[in-house]
């Protein structure tokens, strides 16, 4: 840019690009020159222009930064305001340097209109182009700008009708152009509508339409009018297809534009944005890092897309928007979830049952079902988890097993208590239109455990609630369904998860409350209880090293042999399990440290002495045992939830009107039990010695002692049969013998259910003699093998073979 330039427009034209209008007023009338020699005028000012040609009736700001040019315009201003602009022939030339030689020989007469001086020490002017003009001789030395004679010229015009058509055709080219082109304004198209003079329109065009500054000036030095049409023409046309052409490439560029490119753009656009905002670059670091992350996480396809989804919701979000917050923990839950990471299967037999061994005593179906499934998992590398529901009464170690079973695998283990839900929500998760919404405990578990295939153990499952919010029990369906839970849909996440790899274990005390589609959804493996020997050996491997650790003695401070285990068991515990029997230890090892940590002893040995000092007297003795039972008593079984237990029936007979009462606290299947039993009695009337009025003058009292516990069920009708029986036969029940067993009314014993937790029970309550079902005869397989030895188990079919063994000789 030389010294001599013009302005920046309008707004409205090209930059830098001054636009051309037809002249008008200005601040003071313009002044249309005739020949030189009618103004007097010989010689005039030339200022030199670097980077614009100036034509007739064209309107041009200038800027003017050099001594000798701002003197000019000083000059000027004061007299008649008349110049000469003229196109330097090398643009690099400082106008202050510039030479006659340097300058073309053609220009264009202007007038100043407006001058402005800027606090930068340079003058704008604003001028207007009133004639061609041929420069002549050059002024030497008077002043210190150049002035110049000249010669105006006059535009040659030629015949009407073929001019009329030149310039019709170059205002519609033009017009074409205008509408084409970004920097043209729409306002050329108003100022062509104006024009009627072919060589203003001429002029016009050239000062607008876009060219090399050569083209332009070779513009202002033709005089023909046609001749500078047929030029505009030729270049409109070129420069019409130039601008089709460019538009049809940004169209095409538009619509190859990848996405990611314009993504890309996006993003850097609304980090500019930001920035003003003055938003802490955090936000934009975080985002990126949550980015990096999802990418980490190897989602599946569908998770992924909606984790891309949130992605870009949250970068539109200002982070202190609550929206932010929620997107964002939405987004730590899907990536945090153990979508591909797993365990590896320890697939060691030998090893895993090493470990059951250590950990359990005894539990052989339960330690064989889970070898089973290890030597599945060997020869099938893609197994589907089992559900196992461990069913038994409390402190038998069903949750300790799945802490066992998890270690014996190699696998995470995740403990979840269902006891008391009553919530779907609990589940399945809460949706996210809800405040504070997360997703299930399972969900929740699975985040905990950080691999997709962890043991699993839902904790308590028959005491799951159902209310008002939901039915948790039928929301478990999916979970511990093979066949479903591969795309098992959390309603936070909204996305499957497959939980097919999980290793499901379900506890229970109680069968019954299960709901039976859900029960069928699971492997039922029950645990009856222990007995005795095995006590022991639980004892002496595990609860007594564990309490003497945990009471900070030593095995040299406190000897526990296996009398005084047996003592505590059968004296101050009666339980399937052996939580009671633990809490019986801790309380002996209590007193042992206190007695070591106060210098009374160094070593002591638990004995029967020890036991009644320290726990006290006997909470329990066998019943059998203290009981020589008159007549009119029997010994029967019970399944409770805590394991088996016996129970005593007593009958009696009083003056009456022959009415029966039924006394204990018992259920109704239990009192029509007793009716059966009662009526089949009083069919055999005859073989009890019972006279044919009996019943009209007596009545019949039936009690089953323990009152405030409730009793139900079907299997105490031949315990209630022989305890009538011996009551009118005067022969009493023997002591060591109890029964159990459903009655009809022909006299038949039908098999019952829990036959192996009152075997146990038997066997911890002292019998030593049972009567069984027939039918229950393969039941006795799953007892213990040294509680068989103690028994002496009788199968009965019908009531009339269980009361000749029960009363021999009768």
């Amino acid at each position: 840019m030389g010294a001599m330039s013009h302005g920046e427009n309008n707004g409205r034209g090209a930059p830098g690009m001054p636009v051309a209008v037809e002249a008008g007023p200005a601040e003071e009338p313009t002044t249309v020159l005739g020949p030189v020699e009618d103004r007097n005028l010989r010689q005039l000012p030339v200022l030199p222009l670097n980077d614009v040609v100036l034509f007739p009736s064209m309107v041009a700001p200038l800027v003017i930064n050099t001594q000798r040019s701002m003197k000019l315009a000083e000059d000027i201003s004061a007299g008649d305001r008349l110049f000469i602009a003229v196109l330097q022939r090398e643009g690099d030339v400082p106008d202050d340097k510039v030479v006659p030689s340097q300058l073309h020989p053609t220009g264009c007469i202007a007038r100043l209109i407006r001058m402005l001086r800027f606090p930068d020490d340079t003058l704008r002017i604003l001028v207007q182009g009133q004639h061609r003009c041929r420069l002549g001789a050059f002024e030497d030395g008077a002043v210190p700008y150049l002035r110049a004679a000249f010669t105006t010229l006059k535009d040659e015009t030629g015949d009407g009708i073929a001019m009329e058509a030149l310039a019709r055709n170059a205002s519609q080219r033009f017009q074409d152009v205008i509408t084409l082109s970004p920097t043209l304004p729409e306002e050329l198209k108003v100022a062509l509508f104006n024009i009627d003079d072919p060589a203003k329109l001429s002029d016009l065009i050239a000062a607008n339409l876009p060219m090399p500054l050569g083209d332009r000036q070779g513009l202002l030095e033709t005089i023909s009018v046609r001749g500078r049409l047929e030029t505009i023409t030729v270049l409109l046309n070129r420069e019409r297809e130039v601008l089709k052409l460019g538009n049809e490439i940004q169209t095409r560029v538009s619509a190859t534009f990848s996405k990611s490119q314009r993504e890309y753009f996006l993003r850097e656009q609304l980090k500019q944005i930001r920035t003003e905002l003055g938003e802490s670059d955090q936000q934009s670091g975080d985002q990126q890092a949550l980015r990096k992350r999802v990418e980490e996480a190897r989602m599946p396809e569908e998770a992924r897309a909606v984790a891309e989804k949130e992605l870009g919701r949250l970068s539109t979000i200002p982070s202190v928007s609550p929206e932010y917050g929620v997107i964002r923990t939405y987004l730590d839950w899907l990536v945090d979830l153990p979508w591909h990471r797993r365990t590896d299967d320890r697939l060691d037999l030998a090893a895993a049952r090493r470990v059951l061994d250590d950990d359990h005593y005894g539990l052989a179906k339960i330690k064989d079902r889970i070898l089973e499934f290890l030597a599945v998992l060997k020869l099938r590398k893609n197994l589907k988890g089992p559900i196992l529901c461990f069913a038994g009464p409390p402190g038998v170690g069903k949750t300790s097993l799945g802490q066992s079973i998890a270690h014996a695998l190699g696998r995470k283990f995740v403990r979840m208590s269902l006891g008391g839900v009553h919530d779907e929500a609990e589940i399945r998760g809460h949706r996210r239109t809800y405040i504070g919404a997360l997703p299930g405990r399972i969900v929740q578990g699975l985040r905990r455990a950080g691999t997709r295939n962890p043991v699993f153990m839902l904790d308590e499952i028959d005491k799951v609630g159902q209310d008002f919010r939901g039915d948790p029990s039928s929301a478990l369906l999916e979970v511990l369904d093979p066949e479903q839970n591969h795309a098992f849909q959390d309603h936070y996440l909204d996305v499957s998860f497959d939980l097919s790899q999980v290793l499901f274990i379900t506890t229970a005390n109680i069968l019954d409350t299960i709901p039976p589609p859900l029960r069928d959804r699971m492997e039922v493996l029950e645990i009856a209880g222990y007995t005795l020997r095995e006590k022991l050996h639980i004892a002496r491997r595990h609860l007594v090293p564990k309490q003497i650790v945990e009471h900070g003695l030593r095995p040299s401070m406190l000897r526990f042999p296996d009398a005084a285990v047996e003592g505590i068991v059968t004296g101050y515990t009666r339980e399937a399990g052996v939580r009671n029997l633990e809490r019986e230890i801790a309380s002996i090892c209590r007193k042992a440290a206190r007695n070591v940590a106060g210098g009374r002893a160094r070593r002591i040995a638990v004995d029967a002495a020890r036991l009644r000092a320290w726990l006290g007297p006997r909470r329990f003795e066998p019943e059998s045992a203290e009981r020589h039972a008159p007549p009119g008593v029997s010994t029967g079984l019970a399944w409770t939830p805590t394991g088996g237990d016996i129970l005593f029936v007593e009958a009696t007979a009083m003056p009456g009107k022959g009415r029966i009462v039924l006394t204990g606290l018992l259920g109704d299947v239990m009192k029509e039990s007793a009716q059966a039993a009662v009526s089949f009695v009083r069919s055999r009337a005859g073989q009890f010695g019972m006279a044919a009025d009996y019943m009209e003058k007596n009545d019949l009292h039936i009690h089953v002692p323990a009152g405030a516990i409730p009793k139900d069920g079907p299997s105490a009708g031949l315990a209630i049969v022989t305890a009538l029986v011996s009551m009118l036969t005067k022969r009493p029940v023997p002591p060591d013998l109890a029964m159990t067993g459903e009655i009809t009314l022909r006299g038949r014993v039908m098999p019952v259910g829990g036959i192996k937790e009152k075997v146990l029970a038997a066997a911890r309550a002292g019998i030593r003699r049972l009567l069984v079902p027939t039918k229950n005869g393969d039941d006795l397989r799953e007892v213990p093998a040294d509680i068989r030895k103690t028994l002496a188990v009788r199968r009965v079919r019908d009531i009339d073979t269980a009361l000749h063994w029960i009363f021999p000789g009768s």
